[in-house]
C-alpha cells in the first residue's frame, strides 16, 4: 500500500495499523467519537492509505478459492440533498491488507497522490499551480514551495461542479496562493489574482462579485 505524509488537508484519510501481527487499514468512520482527535494527530498517525495498491493476482486468486479474503463493512451516515439521513454499507479496498502475509506500506512522494473529492479540490487542479504533461498533471514548476494552498468552498454555493464553475468566469491565479476559504454567495471575474491567505465570506442575503482583473493579497 502507497502511504504519504499527512497535511491538514488529509487529517481523515485511513491509516495503517498493527494490529495482531498483521497490518490493518484504520478507516475514520471506524474511529469512535471520543478518539476523533487522536487520529487526526499528524504526529500520531503520520502517513494515511493513497489508495493506490500493488497486488499479485496470483495471491488474491489463491484466497478467493480459499474463501479466506475478509474485510470489514464499514457504517457511514450521511445526507442526501432532500435532507433524507441514510446508512451508506462499503467496503475499503485497502481493508484487504489484512489478508496478505509480508504486506507492508510504502512512503511515496505527495506527487504520487493527488486527490479531488470535493469542488475545492478540483478548483486546485484546474488551477496554474498544476500542468498537463503527457497526459499527467504535474505541479507547475514556477510555484516557490512545494505544499498546495488549502482550499475551502462554502458548501451552499459551491458543492457540486456545475455551481461551482458557474462562479467564476475563468479560474484564478492561484500561483503565490496559501490560503483561500469563500463562504456565501460571490463570484469571480475574469483573470482575478489571489496571493496569500483570502478569505471572502458574504453575509446570509449579501453578495460579493471580485471584478474582472482584480488581485487579492492577504485580504
Amino acid at each position: 500500500m502507497e502511504v504519504t505524509n499527512k497535511t491538514r488537508s488529509d487529517v481523515k484519510g485511513g491509516t495503517l495499523i498493527n494490529y495482531e501481527g498483521n497490518l490493518h487499514l484504520l478507516e475514520f468512520a471506524q474511529v469512535p467519537k471520543d478518539n476523533v482527535d487522536e487520529f487526526k494527530s499528524i504526529k500520531k498517525f503520520k502517513v494515511f492509505n493513497t489508495n493506490n495498491l500493488w497486488v499479485s493476482l496470483r495471491a488474491i486468486k489463491r484466497l478467493l478459492d480459499e474463501e479466506t479474503m475478509r474485510v470489514e463493512v464499514i457504517v457511514n451516515r450521511k445526507s442526501l440533498d432532500g435532507g433524507v439521513n441514510v446508512i451508506q454499507l462499503e467496503t475499503a479496498a485497502g481493508a484487504a491488507i489484512k489478508n496478505f502475509n509480508g504486506a507492508v506500506g510504502i512512503n511515496v512522494p505527495r506527487s504520487r497522490f493527488l486527490p479531488v473529492k470535493k469542488t475545492s479540490d478540483l478548483l486546485v487542479v484546474m488551477s496554474n499551480l498544476f500542468q498537463l504533461r503527457d497526459g499527467t498533471l504535474v505541479q507547475n514548476p514556477a510555484r516557490l514551495y512545494p505544499e498546495l494552498p488549502l482550499v475551502k468552498l462554502g458548501e451552499h454555493f459551491f458543492m457540486k461542479v456545475r455551481e461551482m464553475l458557474e462562479r467564476f468566469e475563468n479560474i484564478p491565479d492561484m500561483l503565490e496562493l496559501d490560503h483561500l476559504t469563500v463562504s456565501g454567495d460571490v463570484t469571480f471575474g475574469k483573470n482575478v489574482t489571489l496571493k496569500g491567505t483570502v478569505i471572502i465570506i458574504a453575509n446570509h442575503g449579501d453578495r460579493i462579485d471580485i471584478p474582472s482583473g482584480a488581485m487579492l493579497e492577504n485580504r
